[in-house]
């Protein structure tokens, strides 16, 4: 028996040739990239940005691109270059808290609905279901009107958002997991539902987890823009995309560029976490690039 429950198996990122087969699939290391080039902006902006993203001149509100002002300046005279680099914390602020509270309150309700089965199982399903019926833009104008606009209640919108997917993925991959040979000899060994949880069933569905967090954060990332964009996220002066977004549509023909770079940093940020979710979910399981 004891052979049967050391059959587990390890956590993904500890397979053999994971980094080797990484190396060589496109997807991944394309998203890899772009998301380190996304977190590597965010933390540079902590330390250094051309200009001060806060400093208002209006005496050189609206300069083109040119070799002092990279991007040019918006209707304020404030530096594009400079307000894109810190806006990129916005988005990562918000992607990580907004995701991991998905991601931790989430998993445990899907572990918690698998372990119990019968009324517990269908009571928390039922809910997520209720909570998955409200968007997360819905959620954060309602959370507006009581609380009044900024990141946190965005944050905290997008975050209940999250959990129902969470919820519903754990469930459903912890359940094919109790079935297996492993788990039934653990029972058999006197091995209580919280221990099994622990030591058999979180570790195996760890790669989905992670694979759908990452889609998530891509997913975060777009709402935070839109919340922004609507008034209802990052509020003045802290920069964000979004909102960079919102003020450079009065400007389409004036300076179309104002529109274009905080758009193409959003879609380049959303692109890379994509593939690197892709790439990820095909290093997990190669039966799913073999099926490409």
């Amino acid at each position: 028996m004891s052979a049967v429950l050391d059959s587990a198996p390890l956590a993904p990122l500890r397979g053999q040739g994971f980094w080797q087969r990484a190396r060589r699939h496109p997807s991944f290391l394309i998203g890899l990239v772009l998301s380190a080039l996304l977190l590597l902006a965010a933390g540079l902006s902590f330390f250094w940005t051309p200009f001060n993203p806060y400093d208002v001149d209006m005496g050189l509100k609206l300069l083109p691109p040119d070799a002092h002002h990279w991007l040019g300046t918006d209707p304020y005279g404030r530096d594009v270059a400079s307000q894109l680099l810190v806006g990129a914390r916005a988005s990562i602020a918000v992607g990580v808290i907004a995701v991991g509270i998905g991601l931790v309150i989430g998993t445990a309700l899907g572990l918690f609905a698998s372990a119990r089965r019968g009324w517990v199982e269908e009571a928390i399903m039922r809910g997520s279901d209720f909570v998955f019926a409200f968007p997360a833009i819905l959620s954060a104008i309602m959370m507006t009107a009581v609380f009044g606009p900024g990141m946190v209640n965005a944050i905290i919108a997008i975050g209940i958002y999250n959990i129902p997917t969470f919820a519903r993925i754990t469930r459903a991959s912890a359940n094919a997991v109790w079935g297996r040979e492993y788990v039934l000899a653990a029972r058999a060994c006197g091995k209580g539902g919280l221990a099994i949880t622990l030591e058999h069933v979180l570790p195996n569905i760890l790669s989905v987890l992670i694979v759908q967090a990452t889609i998530r954060f891509a997913i975060a990332i777009l709402a935070e823009a839109a919340l922004s964009y609507l008034g209802l996220g990052t509020q003045p002066p802290q920069p964000s995309w979004g909102r960079m977004l919102s003020e450079a549509q009065t400007l389409m023909f004036q300076a179309p560029l104002l529109a274009v770079f905080p758009g193409l940093a959003i879609a380049l940020a959303v692109l890379g976490l994509n593939l690197l979710g892709d790439g990820l979910r095909d290093l997990f399981d190669p039966r799913l690039a073999r099926k490409r």
